[in-house]
């Protein structure tokens, strides 16, 4: 069980370099992901290495209230009895809490089913924007309605069937909306989808991981250019025996902990053909100067003097807030560019992230899609705030490793992805007493 936290949390220093062997939770992503495929599937899958945290534990609860059998006969394994596409009815409301994956994806896939259906969450979830999801949708006819005209949740999805068709969307704001289409898809009833991105698409490495694990599921999805998706329909996802590999966004504070101490860390459970574009973190790390060591089933960092970067974070927005802790140990002023999508996550982390470093002393700058950090500065402890969004808690504990009088306010939302995360933090630094 995690170490019980209360409202604030003080960070331990580090009387040495980070040295430690980890083995992180399984993917968010690939959870989340394929619960919604084993649950559409024909047939008995059984997932391995399922991360149990509150969003994943939202896309369950909304399963099973839609009438998927879902049992867990063993820690981190679930065997899911699937519905075969059809969905029926739910009077209870299907409360998403801030999950955006679980609201995204279920908005799109709720149109197979006989609704109506409702769609909740709270308050912050109800200023996450979704409209870019709901037009596409009703575009081809599928009856989604955001209750408050605000183009945020709450919604009601009146079901019917889901007819496919040519179908374009805008890609700037998150690939999510394109994934939950693509999930759905399989089960038009009419023709083949097919998807056109408008703009750029941010974070398109989770699209390639969706269609990953639809090829694994045994679907076909693929390119049919550089910004245009086809999915034939009338297609089943095939039930599976699935293993979720570790979770590389959470991987990212170890790896960045080793890298400020110049110290070591072992992550299992992850390779270097991962589908997580979250892992290129590694890569950038290692452009700093850190020393990295790529195994079968395992990568690992060993620290160095960090030398600043500029980067283009548009794939790996969420292992920014970890970079931005790097960056304040770094030689030079280190800038990360075209991440613009971080401020509709579960708070603005661009503004949040720069307003929190300043308290350590940080000179840092922000700008609409982007920020900058300059490093080597001289810092003193703070006590920061959280926002109520795990990664802001978790990276900005980092600090703490290095500089005495750290104190987190409200780090009991790291519970949305890595409940257990300051309980594998304090072993690794031998602090868990």
């Amino acid at each position: 069980m995690p170490m019980q936290l209360d409202n604030e949390l003080a960070i331990p220093l580090l009387d040495r370099p980070l040295a430690a062997k980890i083995r992180i939770p399984g993917s968010k992503s690939l959870t989340n992901r394929a619960l919604c495929l084993a649950a559409l599937a024909k047939g008995q899958s059984t997932l391995e290495g399922v991360l149990h945290s509150n969003d994943t534990k939202r896309m369950i609860e909304a399963w099973r209230k839609l009438g998927v059998d879902i049992s867990e006969p063993a820690q981190n394994k679930l065997i899911i009895n699937g519905c075969g596409g059809v969905i029926p009815p739910c009077t209870e409301d299907l409360y998403c809490e801030n999950a955006g994956t679980a609201m995204r994806f279920l908005t799109a896939i709720l149109c197979l089913g006989k609704g109506p259906y409702r769609l909740t969450g709270n308050n912050r979830m109800y200023e996450r924007p979704i409209r870019d999801l709901i037009r596409p949708l009703t575009d081809i006819g599928c009856k989604v309605l955001d209750e408050r005209g605000s183009g945020c949740p709450p919604l009601t999805v009146a079901g019917g069937g889901f007819p496919g068709g040519d179908i374009e969307l805008e890609g700037s704001n998150s690939s999510q909306y394109l994934s939950a289409i693509m999930i759905t898809a399989p089960y038009a009833f009419k023709q083949t989808t097919r998807l056109t991105i408008k703009g750029s698409l941010v974070s398109r490495t989770y699209v390639d991981m969706t269609i990953k694990i639809m090829q694994d599921f045994g679907v076909e999805a693929h390119w049919i250019s550089d910004n245009c998706l086809e999915i034939l329909p009338k297609k089943s996802y095939q039930s599976q025996n699935y293993q979720i590999e570790g979770d590389a966004s959470s991987a990212s504070y170890f790896f960045v902990g080793a890298a400020i101490s110049q110290g070591k860390v072992s992550i299992e459970g992850l390779s270097k053909n991962s589908t997580q574009g979250d892992l290129g973190l590694v890569e950038i790390l290692e452009k700093m100067g850190c020393e990295v060591v790529w195994g079968q089933n395992s990568v690992t960092l060993k620290g160095k003097p960090l030398k600043a970067i500029t980067v283009d974070m548009n794939t790996m927005s969420d292992v920014a807030l970890s970079l931005a802790i790097a960056a304040l140990f770094a030689e030079g002023k280190t800038t990360i560019n075209n991440v613009a999508n971080m401020r509709i996550k579960e708070c603005d982390r661009i503004s949040a992230i720069c307003k929190e470093l300043k308290k350590f002393g940080a000179v840092v700058e922000e700008w609409e899609d982007g920020f900058s950090v300059q490093g080597s500065s001289p810092l003193h402890g703070a006590k920061v705030d959280t926002y109520d969004d795990h990664r802001m808690a978790m990276s900005l504990a980092l600090v703490g490793l290095n500089v005495p009088g750290v104190v987190v306010n409200e780090p009991s939302c790291v519970s949305k992805t890595f409940p257990n995360y300051f309980d594998v933090l304090f072993s690794a630094i031998g602090k868990n007493d």
